[in-house]
């Protein structure tokens, strides 16, 4: 690493909050205040039921959604992310609850903020950029997927199982709503659809209507009005808890610090992959800093733990709300979690009568938009490779886990990567250049092209040295210069090749080999079992001419017999 590289790292202000974030001027401010009072509201009984189904409680649910908001919205890297618990997390959470306590997740928040912390410091946000396009829009697709089967019991008017997969809870939901009567299902599904009804018309006769507030008041109202036998919101909690460093001794540090990890990992990728399709959803495209937004994720986390919060993630539901709002800035986010702070404090009553119902149909509406149709059919008539990518990673997302889809998601993709460049890697044998001589039929003369690595080596080992071993060939010369990629095991292959091939008493002539690739070629040995250092090339006519040299010496034109495997002079 170069002086002028470590002190880029080390130059932590484009890690840093700048006056830059955030654009005052009326009608941004106007625009991010009514996403952010929009997303606030659609955060507050997400945050409640995450905190239940975690194991930890309602309170800590909105505990990370104020502390965590804010602190990840003010020091993350997107403009449009908002952080807070999340229900892949909450399943993180809930075997480390079972474990170790309710009392250890303070602990293994601030751990797992600082794990994350540390990995934006060390500039990995980056890494996110490896994941392929198939992949990202997979797990996309399987993220709208669950937020839509998250919301099926609220619309169908029962109270949903904590826990397990979505995909099962979803249509246990319809069971049993089924069987309790179709009353109050079909009342529910009144609301979803008035919802969803508004969200999709009022935009179209007014842009700057905030369509997703207007439709949850409208069927609050109307509620109220109607007496609708439908599930609200109900009590909340009515005050934040006094900042306490957690309690921690070298053995309890020891105990949680897997589970730190494992809630440091899926923080990191889920908010960066939050992150990442927030940017591709925002109108117009936008740009997000990874190592930023793992500094603000880590911070985050560190905070909430502290107020006695969970770790906190990028939220795609709620990311996604607030980009379809209308968000500027930062500035939304930041709102948000002080829509959630003031009904906290002052707005309890009104809000615990919002139906369920009514915030189920604006993530259903949110996650059917979060699917770009044009988008999915682009994919599946790319390649059948990139295809099947992409479906195995919606699946699995839906179906297992997020984590274990962007990993599985990730070797398929890989795996298919690996086959294309075996692929295009080939040998090919070509007639040596000018005019025939005689004994020209003793030379063999080989292209390598492509890619000489694992996935490809044991093929063109076998291919030059069956063509090598037939029809009394005498010297073999490889071109290598058309290796655009050579691994340890591609150079050793190479090695064992040249080694196998001058036991039989064939030379073998290597030419072009690139300068990135000599020290790899030396270290591992292919230039030492040449039989001389004169026998490496940078010019295919002086290694023909040495070539034919050699047969004429040792052989005197066609008549050659086969050498016994004894070197003679070069």
């Amino acid at each position: 690493m170069t002086s002028r590289t470590l002190l880029a790292r080390l130059d932590l202000r484009d890690l840093l909050p700048h006056r830059t974030d955030y654009d005052l001027r009326p009608r941004t401010v106007v625009s991010d205040l009514v996403a952010g009072v929009t997303v606030g509201v659609v955060a507050l009984p997400l945050a409640l039921a995450f905190g239940v189904s975690s194991g930890v409680g309602p309170a800590a649910g909105l505990v990370t959604a104020v502390i965590a908001g804010i602190v990840a919205a003010v020091f993350g890297g997107s403009r449009f992310q908002v952080s807070g618990p999340t229900g892949a997390m909450a399943v993180v959470l809930a075997p480390i609850v079972a474990q170790h306590g309710v009392m250890s997740i303070a602990l293994v928040t601030v751990l797992g903020g600082l794990l994350v912390l540390l990995l934006g410091l060390a500039r990995l946000g980056r890494v996110v950029t490896y994941l392929p396009w198939p992949v990202v829009e997979g797990f996309t697709l399987g993220i709208a997927a669950i937020i839509f089967l998250q919301q099926v019991p609220a619309a169908v008017g029962v109270k949903g199982a904590v826990g397990g997969n979505t995909l099962v809870a979803a249509v246990r939901s319809v069971l049993a709503a089924v069987r309790a009567g179709e009353s109050r299902m079909l009342w529910t599904l009144l609301v979803v659809l008035v919802v969803a009804v508004l969200m999709v018309v009022l935009p179209r006769l007014h842009g700057a209507l905030p369509a997703s507030l207007v439709a949850v008041a409208v069927v609050t109202a109307g509620a109220e009005i109607t007496q609708l036998p439908i599930a609200r919101i109900g009590a909340l909690p009515d005050t934040l808890p006094t900042p306490v460093l957690p309690g921690f001794t070298a053995a309890t540090i020891g105990d949680v610090f897997g589970a730190a990890v494992a809630v440091a990992a899926l923080a990191a990728i889920e908010s960066l992959l939050s992150a990442r399709v927030a940017a591709s959803m925002a109108p117009g495209g936008s740009v997000y800093a990874p190592d930023r937004e793992l500094v603000g994720q880590g911070l985050a986390s560190v905070a909430s733990g502290l107020f006695g919060g969970m770790p906190a993630t990028g939220a795609i539901a709620r990311t996604a709300v607030n980009v379809r709002s209308g968000a500027r800035t930062r500035l939304a986010a930041v709102i948000h979690a002080l829509v959630v702070l003031a009904v906290i404090y002052l707005a309890t009553g009104p809000v615990a009568r919002i139906p369920m119902a009514a915030l189920a149909g604006v993530l259903m509406v949110t996650a059917c938009r979060m699917v770009v149709v044009s988008t999915v059919r682009a994919i599946l008539r790319s390649t059948r490779a990139d295809a099947l990518t992409f479906a195995i990673t919606a699946v699995i997302t839906v179906a297992f886990d997020l984590i274990e889809a962007v990993q599985i998601g990730l070797v398929v993709a890989g795996f298919f990567a690996l086959r294309r460049v075996a692929r295009g890697s080939s040998v090919q044998r070509e007639p040596l250049p000018g005019p025939a001589e005689p004994g020209d039929e003793h030379i063999a003369l080989f292209r390598l092209e492509g890619a000489m690595f694992f996935g490809a080596s044991d093929r063109v080992l076998t291919a030059v040295t069956d063509a090598s071993t037939r029809g009394g060939i005498v010297v073999t010369i490889l071109r290598l210069s058309q290796l655009r990629m050579v691994d340890a095991t591609g150079a050793k292959a190479l090695a064992d090749l040249v080694a196998a091939l001058e036991r039989r008493g064939i030379t073998v002539l290597v030419k072009g080999v690139q300068h990135r690739h000599r020290r790899l070629m030396h270290t591992v040995g292919v230039l030492g079992r040449l039989r001389h250092s004169d026998h490496l090339f940078d010019s295919l006519a002086d290694a023909v001419g040495h070539a034919r040299s050699h047969v004429h010496r040792h052989g005197r034109g066609t008549d050659i017999p086969q050498l016994d495997g004894r070197r003679p002079h070069p």
